[in-house]
């Protein structure tokens, strides 16, 4: 008896938090749909971040009554998991959608009628993509509400939160990246330190 009284709280439990992460994610996607189409975005990713707490902060407190969640430590347990789901959601889809260079290629291909010589993809990343979705005024924007970079005297410069995070991307790709990677039909690890055969078109350097 006392077994199956465990269970059946258990199984309430579990239903309880199925049912609470459903209201979740409705909200959530009602909300960022709203959020896109009628609101002013800074920054897509940091942005949808803070819609993901905001509306897993106001799930908790709207539903708090209506799931009987057995101490604080469940309620702010589910609100954990809300923004982990939320967190996945929003690098899975939206950020990545906005970021992939692979979407791009393949949304280029349909484009132009499903096929494209494979020469003319350097040219299609140099001379189209970079102007079709506004790739450097996006990134020196996103970089700039990061805190990574200034512009001064139409010169951009790192910040100390910026070079030290510049830092530790060198380190991690150095030490962290495959280095057999495939890329066409050979492997090689090139892109653990793409800058070794690097060279600068012009002298553009800004002095600080």
């Amino acid at each position: 008896m006392r077994k199956n009284k465990e269970l059946t709280s258990t199984l309430s439990a579990l239903r309880n938090a199925v049912h609470y992460q459903c209201i979740f994610l409705i909200s959530l996607v009602g909300s960022y749909y709203l959020f896109v189409n009628y609101l002013y975005v800074d920054v897509l990713l940091y942005d949808s971040v803070n819609l993901v707490v905001i509306v897993a902060t106001l799930i908790s407190i709207v539903t708090g009554k209506k799931f009987l969640f057995q101490s604080w430590y469940d309620k702010f347990l589910q609100w954990v998991i809300s923004l982990l789901l939320g967190y996945a959601l929003v690098i899975t889809f939206p950020t990545i959608i906005d970021r992939s260079l692979s979407f791009y290629f393949l949304e280029k291909l349909q484009q132009r009628g499903g096929g494209i010589q494979l020469a003319a993809f350097e040219d299609i990343f140099t001379q189209e993509y970079a102007k079709e979705h506004r790739l450097v005024d996006i990134r020196i924007t996103e970089q700039m509400q990061s805190g990574m970079l200034t512009i001064k005297n139409n010169c951009v410069f790192l910040t100390s939160k910026g070079n030290r995070t510049a830092t530790f991307s060198l380190w991690f790709r150095k030490h962290f990246l495959p280095k057999k990677r495939l890329l066409n039909d050979e492997y090689t690890d090139v892109l653990v330190n793409p800058f070794v055969d690097s060279i600068a078109l012009y002298d553009y350097r800004c002095q600080p």
